[in-house]
């Protein structure tokens, strides 16, 4: 989970949650300074080590290096030795691609992409309708194998997004893995302006009076949305209302907690907890959807989107129909520099309203009912006969 206070993450997913752009004025010299507390600097060896290794670099590498490359890859290569795939350092230019990640409007392909942590694997989840990436026959399951030529397995799915992403009427080419097909397939795609509605809703029973709310993620414009959808819907006599958040990925830490707020009576919709134990609470006030609710979840849904499920499942709101969500119970503060640069750190630990983190875990439906990969939607389904249970109770 990203936390940024100012509205933003993964429009186009990825990192997952919210995030804090904590302002905080620090330079590059931070690092290399010898002032302080030693044990939480750079060790002189240490310092003394990447001085002599620039030294041979410049006396023996066969072509000429470019130093900002240089002096990017040192710090990268810091906060890679964390060990978290959360924490990333972007440079200048790549933290102003991550800014325009959450306004919900981009110049790109339309496509939606998730990364397994432990293989580095980058799967297309979803394909907007009239995109291009739609219109170039790409497909939910494909695996991003290589983008402008070059192989993205175990790259930062925010950085292959970025490259993916550019100016309006510019080609991109990305190949892909279909298992279905056994094959490679090479596209160049032309990007496009990219202004996807994260939510989708309609009356899936209007006699039954159930509705149905898509999320497809949290971003900027996701709140003002739902609040239109959900009063069109409570204008059809709507009884009851199934929530979709399957293949969420998450997105901005307000932005959920503001939807969680429509629907939730008083009390804590989350909570966070850093490393000196300093308690961050969200919560909701007496305003609330008095009726029967359906979350529906699978296993891309993730960060915010557990944070949506996990609080509605703690209020005794609703049911949660599907499969074991993703498991990303922590949270990221991207953290600008002097010079441009940005750093992602995972900052905190986040709690369901019963104090349950679910990091690594996930939250575990009430109902379990899998994808089957036919033509019916059985998920769906298996939330609808739920729902009119509860309506009916």
């Amino acid at each position: 989970m990203d936390k940024r206070k100012t509205c933003f993450f993964p429009g186009f997913f990825w990192g997952m949650f919210a995030t804090i752009v904590i302002v905080a004025g620090i330079g590059i010299g931070l690092f290399f300074s010898s002032e302080g507390n030693s044990e939480k600097n750079i060790s002189d060896k240490t310092k003394y080590k990447v001085n002599y290794l620039q030294q041979l670099i410049d006396k023996y590498y066969l072509e000429d290096a470019d130093s900002k490359q240089l002096e990017a890859g040192v710090y990268k290569g810091l906060v890679e030795g964390l060990g978290d795939p959360y924490s990333v350092y972007y440079t200048a230019e790549e933290y102003q691609e991550l800014m325009k990640d959450t306004s919900g409007v981009y110049y790109g392909i339309g496509a939606m992409m998730s990364q397994d942590l432990e293989t580095g694997v980058i799967t297309v989840i979803k394909v907007f309708q009239g995109t291009p990436a739609k219109k170039a026959g790409m497909l939910a399951g494909d695996v991003v194998y290589k983008v402008e030529g070059r192989e993205v397995d175990g790259k930062d799915l925010n950085k292959v997004v970025a490259d993916i992403k550019g100016a309006n009427g510019t080609e991109v080419s990305i190949t892909v893995y279909r298992s279905s097909e056994n094959r490679y397939i090479d596209f160049k795609i032309v990007r496009d302006e990219i202004n996807i509605p994260t939510i989708e809703s309609k009356m899936l029973d209007k006699k039954e009076g159930i509705g149905y709310i898509q999320i497809t993620e949290f971003d900027e414009v996701t709140y003002e949305q739902f609040v239109k959808a959900l009063n069109q819907l409570k204008k059809q006599n709507m009884k009851g209302i199934i929530f979709d958040i399957r293949d969420n990925p998450g997105g901005l830490y307000d932005t959920v907690c503001s939807i969680l707020d429509e629907i939730l009576p008083k009390g804590v919709l989350v909570y966070t907890m850093d490393k000196y134990n300093t308690k961050e609470v969200k919560e909701s006030d007496e305003k609330c959807l008095n009726m029967p609710m359906v979350v529906l979840q699978n296993e891309n849904s993730a960060s915010a989107s557990e944070i949506f499920a996990g609080a509605i499942q703690d209020f005794d709101a609703g049911e949660i129909v599907g499969t074991q969500s993703f498991g990303k119970g922590i949270v990221q503060s991207v953290i600008p520099l002097e010079d441009g640069s940005a750093v992602k750190l995972t900052i905190q630990n986040y709690y369901t309203p019963k104090g349950k983190n679910i990091h690594g875990k996930g939250i575990t439906p009430d109902v379990k009912k899998a994808a089957d990969g036919g033509k019916k939607d059985v998920q769906l389904n298996t939330a609808k006969k739920v729902l009119e249970k509860l309506i009916k109770s």
